[in-house]
């Protein structure tokens, strides 16, 4: 944390990405914050989602600064956990940046220990770079330590405390001794013997502490950490496991500090192993001594601390850089992520003449799941107008086959019903999540047409398992089902399941028209309209980059939280807002949709390239030449494009044709009502909302080429 304060790495260099070593590792990444754990009936208890069983429990929570409910406040930034006090530190950076050089600022540290002062020295180093820079003064700028021992560093040694202590003389920090912090009480410190100290940003890095929820769980505990054996499985509860800053290794005590929690990934293992084959278990001894490397925010002072031994040099913070991106290496550029793809069908040893055939084959584990594994348009138009004879023909049938739209239309007395089916296999590895997804998008039909879904019947294939695994991931997936059919008030009313391969969902959907409604049809497109689209687009090319170990754990996460954005709210503005036609953009992509409302509509329009919402990361994958395994076909349509020449120049063309799964909504809408339309899609949590297009005029050729695209 410190290195990255003082500037020195940037936050990808100092992060392992936890979901890319997840997938590469083949396992299954759940993101969520566990508040619990039920050691009775072995369930981890998460926030904002069902639990999570488990046979074996290895537990690794890391730490947080001690604080008492007093000195709890939102003027005050703890270290831990470090995600949160980076990006704090970084606009806290900002805002000393932007201070008054005529006024004092006054920044507090709470905290003697090695943290506490390499935190202090890093930030005070990183600030005066900034200042610099910008050729502003640095003396307003004023930092304070404050510790509630008598001497710095009380761990260490006497020379590495004289060492720190002249360091921080020289740098012209002060140092409050034996001032335990013990209030705060708006911007101000209230010392333990009755002194106070206005700040104007207060950073704490005290002792560490373990988190309070593990009190309820049952688990012998040590000043709060989880007490374990030395195999560092818990001392009163069998296979739950711990180890890092939040195990206490009851037979040999050590500091919390990160090279002694490092050394228990390997004997931790081999135990987690041993656990699941019913073997003993393996004692685990830690080194009893360590060599510490504490930065100062300034490459040519560095300290070097082993047993009584310590000096400051330069070279010491060569070795400290070396040492910690050899470490970071190992998990992330030393891995070969571009092996992760393994095949799931294996190539008959019977000669396949057909070129194609062999290609399909040995690329059938690069064929992307969500949406990006449906069948292109070209191949099913084709199939349906071969069997397009043999139809039963209903004069209830108001939209089916030969008027398509997002779902089938079909009166039943004086009501109309709507129907839709959609089915596909999972792209992300959490069954909860999937759930999720897959609901949201087979819903997202009824909301383009601006219908209430009423009920919903799915269909699951669950990955072939021991029961107890069968049982869990059917649980978590019909969970996300769930949640998502109540978010949009749906009933879940029966369905079907099997075992299979692979993760996969399908609904069949039924919704009903309410009276006195306009149903929004693909084809109500007139001049002048404004093209809206509530989600940014992207996520075929990243989860086909996330299958290749090419996309950032932060790309997908932020598209799984689109994914994860209902379209139910959005449905419900449209029709209140003069929207004239609408549809879902999924499997056939941007230009595909679109495409699709122009021919119903009779239309052609221009659409502002540089006006559509991309998901973070989308650009740079197909810069990488990475695509979803439904991107050649839906390319055909680039026969839609007029300007096709000029448009192909544009660095986002490729994602004109990048399958969605759960996509937005796109919508046509008369000038005047544009606006109130972005204002309340951006108030219900549709931020990336855009107008991305105007309709043009109305079309009297046949041809396809409807598509206008300008930048």
């Amino acid at each position: 944390g410190t290195p990255r304060g003082a500037g020195f790495y940037s936050r990808e260099e100092c992060h392992i990405d936890v979901p890319r070593l997840a997938r590469f590792a083949g396992a299954t990444f759940v993101h969520a914050e566990a508040t619990g754990i039920d050691t009775v009936n072995k369930k981890v208890i998460l926030k904002d989602r069902p639990p999570i069983s488990y046979d074996i429990l290895s537990v690794n929570l890391g730490i947080t600064p001690k604080q008492n409910p007093k000195t709890q406040s939102s003027l005050v930034t703890p270290v831990k956990p470090i995600e949160k006090f980076a990006v704090k530190w970084e606009s806290l950076l900002q805002r000393v940046v932007e201070a008054n050089e005529n006024q004092k600022f006054q920044i507090a540290v709470v905290g003697g220990g090695a943290g506490g002062v390499e935190l202090c020295l890093s930030m005070q180093a990183r600030i005066k770079k900034e200042l610099n820079s910008k050729n502003k003064g640095v003396d307003h700028i004023s930092f304070t330590l404050f510790t509630s021992t008598s001497v710095l560093l009380p761990t260490h040694t006497k020379r590495v405390q004289s060492i720190c202590a002249k360091l921080l003389k020289e740098r012209k920090i002060n140092v409050n001794f034996s001032s335990r912090v013990v209030e705060i009480e708006g911007s101000t410190l209230k010392i333990e013997n009755g002194s106070t100290f206005d700040f104007n940003e207060c950073i704490w890095c005290t002792q560490a502490g373990a988190q309070q929820w593990l009190e309820t769980t049952g688990l012998a505990l040590d000043s709060g950490f989880i007490a374990v054996k030395d195999t560092l499985e818990s001392v009163n509860t069998e296979n739950v496991f711990a180890c890092g800053d939040v195990a206490s290794v009851l037979p040999y005590p050590r500091p919390k500090a990160g090279v002694f929690a490092v050394r228990q990934g390997p004997p931790l293992f081999e135990n987690l192993r041993r656990a699941l084959l019913g073997q003993e278990l393996l004692p685990f001894k830690p080194q009893s001594s360590n060599l510490a490397l504490i930065g100062t925010g300034d490459p040519n002072e560095c300290i070097l601390s082993r047993g009584p031994f310590a000096f400051i040099s330069k070279s010491n913070w060569q070795m400290k850089d070396w040492i910690d991106r050899k470490w970071m290496s190992q998990y992330t550029t030393l891995l070969p992520f571009d092996k992760m793809l393994k095949p799931i069908i294996s190539i008959p040893s019977v000669a396949l003449n057909d070129e194609e055939a062999i290609s399909i084959v040995k690329e059938a584990s690069m064929r992307c799941g969500g949406c990006g594994s449906k069948i292109g348009q070209s191949v099913l138009t084709n199939v349906l107008q071969q069997i397009k004879p043999n139809l039963v023909r209903n004069e209830n049938i108001l939209t089916g086959l030969d008027t398509p739209d997002d779902c089938a239309v079909i009166k039943v007395g004086d009501q109309l019903t709507c129907h839709t089916v959609d089915f596909f296999r999972s792209n992300c590895s959490d069954p909860y999540i999937f759930g999720i997804i897959a609901a949201n998008h087979a819903l997202s039909d009824c909301h383009a047409m601006g219908v209430q879904a009423q009920t919903a019947l799915a269909i699951a294939v669950v990955p072939y398992a021991k029961e107890s695994i069968v049982q869990e991931t059917l649980f978590q997936m019909m969970s996300g089902i769930c949640y998502s059919l109540k978010e949009s008030d749906c009933a879940l009313i029966g369905g079907h399941s099997c075992e299979g391969i692979e993760m996969a969902l399908g609904f069949a959907v039924n919704g009903v028209v309410s009276q006195n409604k306009k149903l929004l049809l693909k084809s109500g497109l007139q001049p002048e309209n404004l093209l809206i689209l509530t989600k940014p687009i992207g996520t075929g090319t990243l989860f086909a980059a996330d299958m290749r170990g090419k996309a950032k754990g932060v790309w997908i996460s932020n598209a799984i939280r689109s994914m994860c954005k209902s379209n139910h709210s959005a449905s419900k503005i449209l029709v209140d807002n003069h929207v004239t036609a609408c549809t879902d953009v999924t499997g056939f992509g941007l230009v595909g949709h679109l495409f699709e409302m122009c021919k119903a509509s009779s239309v052609s329009v221009e659409l502002w390239m540089d006006e559509i919402p991309v998901l973070e990361g989308a650009s740079e994958c197909i810069k990488q030449g990475v695509f979803s395994s439904l991107q050649p076909q839906n390319i055909r349509l680039r026969r839609a494009i007029k300007n096709q020449q000029h448009a192909s120049t544009h660095e986002l063309f490729p994602l004109l044709f990048d399958p969605q799964t759960a996509g937005g909504l796109l919508f046509g809408v008369p000038p005047q009502y544009s606006d109130r339309c972005i204002t309340l899609l951006q108030e219900l949590g549709y931020h990336q909302c855009a107008v991305v297009g105007k309709v043009l005029s109305h079309r009297i050729q046949e041809d396809d080429e409807c598509i206008s695209c300008s930048f």
